[in-house]
């Protein structure tokens, strides 16, 4: 790459943004990674890269960074439905306000495209299946809220102001650096590390009937870089998924070791099933990891 093409990466030392910065540091961009590291680590940063320590809270912290950027790729948020339950405030500051923050500084400094990391929790639980981009949106906790107005943010910057913007509804995504334990961990990741400390897997009382779209995140990372380049794709909303689910319990019976029921949870959605159709079209994107061939891998 005879010109080095800046890109900001926010979220950037998180578990799908420092996957992202990974491919884009291999493919000569100059990335700029923004995290305040309250969620994400330090040493997920990918050292051929450029790290500032800021909040996209703070707008006039993060302004100056903008200048020169073409992409913009805004992963950072406070991610995990159950934490946003508890801190709905904090959640809203984040995902609304940090949103707000990054956006404003994209439109400002004219980059050329702005890839939005949505959540399929705002579609809720629908009455039909496969989720498509056009259903109506019905989120069932704070977190699935914030993250839909971040899109309607998004859309609204494009209409207006004419900054280029890209929605990706990112469905459970899974793989090397997610979260194993606390308030944010991901299932899976919660299930293999329960397995190496020999525990029991803890399963959600509705497990058996809980079905999710599990989708690895070097395929995120893919979708992401294809969005950046694609033309098609600029002022759509484009679900990233697999196109096939599993129930919480044929995951626990997929890693071979013994699990237990624990309480049902408030606020999560019964099934998520991806229509990638659309990624297909737009994108030229599909996934290429299985859960089952990445989990043997594991394990």
């Amino acid at each position: 790459m005879s010109k080095r093409i800046k890109v900001i990466v926010t979220g950037g030392a998180g578990f799908i943004g420092s996957n992202l910065v990974d491919e884009l540091v291999k493919l000569g961009f100059d990335v700029r990674v923004i995290d305040n590291l309250s969620s994400g680590k330090r040493k997920y940063l990918n050292p051929k890269a450029k790290f500032y320590k800021k909040d996209i809270r703070d707008y006039q912290a993060i302004k100056p960074l903008f200048r020169g950027v073409e992409c913009v790729f805004h992963l950072a948020a406070q991610p995990r439905i159950q934490p946003s339950i508890i801190d709905p405030a904090t959640s809203f500051d984040n995902n609304v306000r940090g949103t707000f923050n990054v956006l404003l500084a994209a439109r400002d400094a004219k980059v050329k495209k702005f890839i939005y990391s949505a959540s399929s929790s705002a579609y809720g639980d629908q009455k039909k299946l496969p989720l498509k981009e056009e259903f109506r949106p019905d989120p069932k906790n704070p977190y699935a809220l914030f993250k839909y107005m971040g899109e309607e943010m998004a859309h609204l910057f494009h209409k207006i102001y004419g900054l280029p913007i890209v929605c990706l509804r990112y469905f459970n995504v899974y793989g090397e650096r997610q979260s194993t334990e606390g308030a944010y961990a991901t299932v899976i990741g919660k299930f293999l590390r329960q397995k190496k400390l020999g525990q029991s897997l803890t399963v959600v009382a509705d497990g058996r009937h809980k079905l999710r779209d599990f989708t690895y995140v070097k395929d995120v990372a893919r979708a992401n870089i294809s969005a950046m380049r694609s033309k098609k794709a600029v002022g759509h909303l484009i679900n990233i998924g697999t196109g096939r689910n599993y129930s919480v319990v044929e995951v626990a019976k997929m890693i071979k070791h013994p699990h237990i029921f624990i309480p049902k949870r408030p606020g999560e959605s019964k099934v998520t099933l991806a229509d990638i159709s659309k990624a297909k079209k737009l994108l030229g994107w599909s996934p290429r990891i299985t859960l089952e061939k990445w989990l043997k891998s594991q394990i």
